[in-house]
């Protein structure tokens, strides 16, 4: 995965926070201080005022997290850098390529919420190598401050099932509540922050809120990290400004390989959308931003087939520990899956899935059935015109070979 750069100038630009390196650039703690300056202590009011909400997908205001914890007493700080979703590749490369910045957000964190030690999780080997590394440079923040490998799985990033591996239990969410921000890692209060956001954290307490909201919009200010794939002519991780048009998203990875018969926005817990809708902002308020990938998908491929191996892996990739994934979700796949193949029982299986829908909506332990039901829904809407011919045992792409991953090793 590669890391689109338009400048290698630093901090104090409006586009390039996050990533002002590359992937080619010196990532030591000298040249992080001389790039952006000594982390000064945060305080929760500036933090408000910046207006900055979690990078994890939700979308959470961050200053409401902070103050539920620092309201408790006892708190410890769990950054989460997991990131199971199989097309986004964001946090590994926030982490791999800017490691100090996420443990100054860290340590700014404890700042805020008076925590004494703090947690930091990931899935992948480089990821933890470049904290290590990063932590090795700085002896009195690394005995405050532990590195987790987690498994890689979809749903080791939510925050219950994250706390529950950092306890010595499976990375599986757990019911709630009570949630972590009351009792997570030992029983404390427990601030679960995204890495992409403690990053900004980090930026916030050196340059402040009125800096920090000199790039985005005014309701959604900031610069968001982007994963694009598909039918683009350099896939990567870019960063962009929130409100910036995603076809301008797209244009950063060398634009579209192929015309585009649909965009998946937001993972497997965003949507599809038409192509038409590139034209929109990067907005949660225009587009279900979730983990913010952003993947074309080329007109040669079936999105009926790419939608059918997603909801499969989303059965597979669940807790199950309640009946919503353990029966509600193998059933959606299998109705796709009938309809993706052309089977006589294709028909039914279509008008199986509301009554599926009606069963599994809002009644998960966790979120993970109801992001499952929006990604098929979407994929109903959107293919409309391929499913009808599915139904007729035909199918209009040219292409076999899968575009969207599921899982394993990045």
């Amino acid at each position: 995965m590669t890391v689109t750069a338009a400048s290698t100038s630093v901090a104090l630009s409006s586009t390039r926070r996050l990533l002002p390196l590359g992937i080619a650039g010196d990532t030591s703690l000298a040249a992080h201080l001389g790039r952006y300056g000594p982390l000064r202590q945060l305080d929760l009011g500036e933090v408000e005022r910046s207006g900055l909400t979690g990078r994890g997908g939700a979308g959470f205001p961050t200053a409401v997290k902070l103050a539920a914890v620092a309201s408790r007493r006892g708190a410890v700080v769990l950054a989460n850098g997991t990131e199971g979703e199989p097309v986004s590749s964001k946090d590994a490369v926030l982490t791999a390529f800017n490691p100090h910045l996420v443990v100054d957000g860290v340590v700014a964190a404890m700042g805020v919420v008076g925590a004494r030690d703090a947690f930091v999780a990931v899935s992948r080997d480089d990821a933890a190598r470049a904290l290590e590394d990063a932590l090795r440079e700085r002896p009195a923040e690394a005995k405050r401050i532990q590195l987790v490998l987690v498994p890689h799985r979809f749903v080791a990033g939510e925050e219950s099932a994250l706390v529950n591996f950092v306890n010595g239990g499976e990375a599986k969410p757990t019911f709630t509540p009570p949630r972590p921000f009351e009792r997570g890692v030992d029983g404390r209060p427990t601030l679960v922050q995204n890495v992409e956001t403690l990053a900004n954290l980090g930026l916030i307490a050196r340059y402040g809120a009125r800096w920090f909201r000199s790039a985005g919009t005014d309701a959604e200010p900031g610069t968001v990290l982007v994963t694009v794939a598909g039918a683009v002519n350099r896939p990567g991780v870019v960063e962009v400004e929130l409100g910036t048009p995603l076809r301008a998203v797209v244009e950063r990875c060398g634009g579209l390989a192929s015309t585009p018969q649909a965009v998946l926005v937001g993972g497997y817990f965003g949507s599809w959308i038409g192509a038409s809708a590139l034209d929109l902002p990067l907005s949660k308020s225009s587009v279900p931003l979730g983990a913010r990938a952003l993947v074309p998908l080329p007109a040669d491929a079936c999105g009926v087939a790419e939608s059918a191996r997603v909801l499969r892996y989303l059965a597979g990739e669940s807790a199950g520990q309640c009946g919503p994934c353990v029966f509600g979700l193998p059933a959606v796949a299998e109705a796709f899956e009938s309809i993706a193949a052309g089977r006589r029982d294709a028909r039914s299986a279509l008008e199986r899935l509301p009554r599926l829908a009606a069963q599994i909506a809002r009644r998960g332990a966790c979120a993970h059935p109801d992001g499952a039901l929006r990604f098929a829904d979407s994929a109903l809407r959107v293919f409309e015109r391929e499913i009808e011919l599915h139904l007729g045992g035909r199918c209009s792409a040219a292409r076999r070979a899968p575009v969207l991953p599921t899982g394993g090793p990045r």
